[in-house]
């Protein structure tokens, strides 16, 4: 071997075994733990969502993906104003739409020529916004669509370049505009969006916000198909109010988020300024006050107008709340949390298998991926069971178990490998959601045996999870 390749086979040796840990020791040093993270999201409590992006012209949330960017002209467009103005209700961050659905970039991307720097406007509007909120001593939070119908990322049609894109855009926010405290991220696993978490790989995507941003924490606006006690593809629990999705203001003991439109919409229309806005004292003493009670951050959002300012109605709302309304500093400690489940289900829609069930509710709506069904064993098992096959051996490290009609307090795991059973976990949980995570094993079954419930045993999901440690 001459000495060239030998000093390179040398290196290529040392960065093997040399490299990985040095990048966790900077992991350990630079990132916060989650639970900390967290616990400083809800204690923010209160803060400004700003709606502004192209379908600010088009009196439609949803306008026409080919709608021209010369239509985006905010002459007057001040971001201390709004910042001012989230101020003036004590609100202690602003998160901004960088991009909406119908794909309109406000930044000075280089992933796409339908962006802001091809409007009139030509400046970077979440370089302004991030300065004018950080000026004004308020956090500053980014929003970001994974849906996207001008580049055709939408539900059977996403390509390699559309995940690509995703990266490339994700990178630019994360790395040009100083620290962000939070993304949350729309149009992902939604029912209205179809586009899953396998479609755009959820794994990616969060590994790359971490790596780039380690003390961000990431939302997933979507995650109400998901059970309360449980954080699935998401570090805060995420309601979208004006959908319908509701937190418990009397149980909910998970960092959460929720919004409502302190409009009768997202995006300013033209009917706002002369229309009236939800009532300062009921946001207040109806919204605000309870849901802070319960872990749970409040974000209200305010539309600019096409001037690119807020109208006089939401200031002098925004006002009023101030003046009634002011943060009274941390809320009661977290409890304590498992990770986030981040990983693609390799059990969804599986082969799966079970003792004796209820007739209506048999083994595969247990890895359905719908969390409202369930199966149920028949009452007249002792001994009740539930499998997944995979007719191949397959990694895995995590087994998530959600239940919603009973709760399971002792049971134990097992897997099945070179023609023998082998087991995983054997004890007491008593969480409605329970999370196992163990050294990673390779099997082509996995089967919970379930030794105590207190009513006739039931899973809702079955998670099996490879996850990246």
């Amino acid at each position: 071997m001459n000495k060239k390749l030998f000093l390179y086979t040398i290196l290529i040796a040392i960065g093997h075994y040399v490299i990985p840990a040095a990048a966790q020791d900077t992991k350990s040093k630079n990132q916060t733990p989650l639970s900390v993270l967290q616990q400083q999201f809800v204690d923010l409590r209160f803060g400004m969502f700003i709606h502004f992006n192209i379908p600010t012209y088009m009196n439609q949330d949803w306008p026409d993906p080919e709608a021209s960017p010369s239509i985006f002209n905010p002459t007057k467009l001040n971001c201390d104003q709004w910042a001012k103005a989230a101020k003036s209700a004590n609100m202690s961050y602003g998160c901004l739409t960088t991009k909406h659905h119908s794909g309109f970039c406000i930044w000075d991307t280089k992933t796409t020529d339908y962006n802001v720097m091809n409007s009139p406007l030509k400046r970077d509007v979440v370089k302004e916004f991030t300065n004018a909120f950080r000026a004004n001593g308020l956090k500053v939070m980014l929003y970001y669509s994974i849906l996207d119908t001008h580049h055709r990322l939408r539900p059977n049609s996403i390509t390699r370049k559309h995940i690509e894109m995703v990266k490339a855009q994700l990178t630019e926010l994360l790395s040009n505009y100083g620290e962000i405290s939070a993304l949350i991220i729309d149009g992902w696993d939604a029912p209205w969006s179809r586009i899953s978490y396998d479609d755009i790989p959820f794994e990616d995507i969060y590994l790359l916000v971490k790596k780039l941003q380690p003390n961000c924490v990431l939302m997933d606006l979507n995650g109400a198909k998901y059970p309360a006690e449980g954080l699935y593809y998401s570090d805060i629990k995420t309601y979208e109010m004006g959908a319908g999705q509701r937190i418990s203001k009397e149980s909910n003991h998970m960092p959460a988020l929720a919004c409502l439109p302190i409009n009768k919409a997202w995006f300013w229309k033209t009917s706002f300024p002369n229309e009236p806005v939800k009532d300062p004292a009921k946001l207040v003493n109806e919204t605000i006050i309870p849901l802070n009670k319960v872990d749970c951050n409040f974000i209200l959002n305010v539309a600019p107008n096409r001037d690119g300012l807020i109208d006089d109605n939401a200031l002098a709302a925004l006002k009023e709340i101030g003046k009634i309304w002011h943060n009274e500093g941390p809320v009661a400690k977290l409890p304590e949390l498992d990770a986030p489940i981040i990983s693609s289900n390799i059990a969804k829609k599986q082969i799966s298998n079970s003792s004796w069930s209820d007739d209506d509710n048999i083994m595969d709506f247990a890895n359905d991926d719908d969390f409202s069904t369930s199966w149920i064993s028949n009452t007249t098992v002792d001994k009740p069971w539930y499998e997944i096959d995979f007719d191949h051996e397959k990694a895995f490290n995590t087994i998530s178990i959600s239940q919603e009609k009973s709760n399971i307090s002792k049971y134990h795991l097992e897997y099945y490998s070179n023609s023998e059973w082998k087991p995983i976990f054997n004890g007491e949980n008593s969480n409605k959601i329970k999370i196992n995570r163990f050294d990673r094993v390779w099997g082509s079954k996995v089967r919970i045996w379930i030794d105590k419930s207190d009513h006739q045993a039931s899973i809702a999901e079955f998670g099996v999870y490879d996850e990246r440690r």
